[in-house]
């Protein structure tokens, strides 16, 4: 018995794709020239060169709220309307979000970079005063004053290196907060520039 064949569509060549019968460009000798091999700090200086949006994961841990400053944030699917973060498994936060049905997602806006920064800092009362917060749904510790928050049903927990990437589905939220957005540029919590 063979397997079924599955369709290829076809896809447009690259912009900097050689057309056929086509020689190549050389590449720039100081491009080449300043390559480095793959490495975690090659990986880590690249990613500070990509400017990312600042989000706040929570959960509960045993009735207690528990969150952390997530740069890894993305959209995976609108239809089911599905996110993903990363978490480091040493993370103090760890043991919470993997024993967790519900999370809370919260975009910052750049008026809180001090939110930002203490729920980086490790050891912090990242729920004592200052900060607001209220019991949501599904328990889930909601943010005051963010631009947008998600509460979202935990579906995968996807084994990357010593962290997980962690597939949720939005179930509930509010995208209606005021303000720009903050980000994460040079190992720096920034405001966006007109």
């Amino acid at each position: 018995m063979t397997a079924p064949t599955v369709p290829t569509v076809p896809t447009a060549p690259s912009p900097r794709s050689p057309r056929p019968g086509s020689v190549p460009a050389p590449a720039s000798a100081s491009a080449l020239g300043a390559s480095r091999p793959g490495s975690p700090d090659l990986l880590r200086s690249v990613f500070r060169q990509h400017a990312a949006g600042v989000a706040v994961i929570t959960a509960q841990d045993g009735g207690r709220p528990v969150g952390f400053t997530a740069t890894s944030l993305n959209s995976v699917s609108a239809d089911p309307p599905l996110l993903s973060f990363t978490i480091g498994t040493g993370a103090s936060s760890w043991p919470a979000v993997r024993d967790s049905e519900h999370l809370g997602v919260h975009i910052l806006g750049e008026h809180q970079r001090e939110l930002a920064g203490l729920f980086a800092r490790s050891g912090a009362d990242r729920f004592g005063p200052p900060t607001g917060w209220a019991a949501g749904p599904h328990g889930v510790p909601v943010l005051d004053g963010v631009l947008a928050w998600l509460v979202c049903r935990v579906v995968a927990r996807v084994p990357a290196g010593e962290h997980r990437v962690i597939i949720a589905e939005a179930v509930v939220g509010d995208p209606a907060g005021e303000g720009r957005p903050l980000l994460y540029h040079q190992g720096r919590f920034n405001a966006l520039r007109d």
